[in-house]
């Protein structure tokens, strides 16, 4: 089978709303047929560009909890037909959309509204890839041609 950005696979999660707000569940046991290890919250803020990171070993459940983000995956396995194409989505708590992406794609999200709550869900064997043995890709890297909403975002020391 050939390796594309059709590999990655998107969920739309399933909520109750009512007077009181709404709630919804991002994870049940044996999702998608893995088993995830842990998970990752970060909470970021109106202009902040998380980089292109990933590994080659994780699979990762994206959700925006709360807030609106620019979503960016970068196919990065070089066996693939889509090696360095990207995908783009606009993920927030409104759409309720889900992505769960294979190793060797990459990550990135662009905040949009003033603050966002962002879930990382990983599932691997073995032990955990940190930031130490991840790949990064340039996030204005001209081969990669990303459109941006803004071209001064607000960058970690890692990804300027």
């Amino acid at each position: 089978m050939k390796k594309s950005l059709a590999d990655i696979q998107e969920y739309i999660i399933d909520a109750n709303h009512d007077f009181r707000g709404e709630i919804f569940t991002t994870y049940k046991d044996n999702f998608a047929g893995m088993v995830f290890q842990h998970d990752k919250i970060t909470i970021r803020y109106k202009d902040v560009l998380v980089g292109i990171h990933g590994d080659h070993k994780t699979w990762k459940l994206i959700t925006c909890l709360f807030g609106r983000v620019f979503a960016v995956f970068v196919d990065n396995r070089e066996d693939s037909i889509d090696y360095l194409k990207h995908k783009e989505i606009i993920l927030s708590h409104e759409n309720k959309k889900q992505i769960l992406i294979p190793p060797g794609i990459g990550n990135s999200f662009f905040v949009l509204s003033d603050v966002c709550v962002y879930n990382y869900k990983l599932s691997y064997t073995g032990d955990y890839i940190d930031y130490d043995q991840q790949f990064t890709l340039k996030w204005n890297d001209p081969q990669l041609n990303i459109k941006w909403p803004h071209n001064y975002p607000i960058l970690s020391k890692r990804d300027a």
